[in-house]
């Protein structure tokens, strides 16, 4: 990574970073992301998230081994695109690599209404970008795109997604398994370590460095489709 690049993701956000942090990824903020589970909803039905420990191990092998980790590096080098080039291929290859129909209409969803609820902070390689990619925007790409022109630290950016989208998912998971409150703010607070460490790991990432082995998980994505019975649209 450049040391430009490195510097500025190290940089501790400002307050004014922070309250736009806290909006962006906050529950309220309406891109939709209460309406799926990416696939825990066919894994509770099977039985493969039963309890609090399983819904704990799920969600800890996504962050390591799965999906929050490519979003990760995929909102990484959005953020650092360099011209509307690169910026593009990073579009092109988030839009492509989700492993199945729902979890790519899922994060494509999102994006999509994270562009139209972040317009009030100006991103102008963003606008550029909905123009040439047709609404295909995947959700980790609009947030680092948007973070990096409202100067917003990468880190900090990284941070706050991957809580954002764990907290999505252990709130889905207390609602399907169920569980307490209690249990889902259990898992959460267990899981902080792992939000922080897959950051830094992903800090240095390239784009070749993208793939997962959570096959289980991906399955689930595939089967909940024709899954009969569904409060989630993924």
């Amino acid at each position: 990574m450049p040391k430009q690049a490195m510097a500025t993701s190290m940089t501790m956000p400002t307050a004014e970073a922070l309250l736009r942090l806290l909006t962006w990824l906050s529950p309220a903020f309406p891109t939709g992301a209460f309406a799926y589970s990416h696939g825990l909803e066919w894994a509770v039905e099977a039985g493969d998230v039963t309890c609090e420990a399983s819904l704990h191990g799920w969600l800890r092998d996504m962050l390591h081994h799965g999906s929050a980790r490519t979003d990760a590096i995929l909102l990484r080098h959005a953020w650092r695109a360099p011209d509307a080039a690169a910026l593009g291929q990073v579009a092109e290859l988030a839009a492509g690599c989700a492993p199945g129909r729902e979890r790519q209409a899922e994060t494509l969803a999102q994006g999509a209404a994270f562009c139209l609820a972040a317009a009030a902070w100006p991103a102008p390689a963003l606008d550029g970008l909905r123009a040439r990619a047709e609404g295909r925007i995947a959700y980790p790409v609009a947030v680092g795109t948007v973070a990096s022109a409202q100067r917003v630290p990468q880190d900090a950016t990284c941070q706050a997604f991957l809580h954002a989208v764990v907290a999505n998912l252990v709130s889905a998971g207390v609602r399907l398994v169920p569980l307490g409150q209690s249990a889902g703010l259990r898992i959460l607070a267990a899981l902080e370590p792992d939000m922080l460490q897959v950051a830094r790991e992903t800090r240095v990432a390239s784009l070749e460095d993208i793939g997962g082995t959570c096959l289980r998980a991906d399955i689930a994505a595939m089967r909940h489709e024709t899954q009969y019975t569904r409060l989630f649209r993924s």
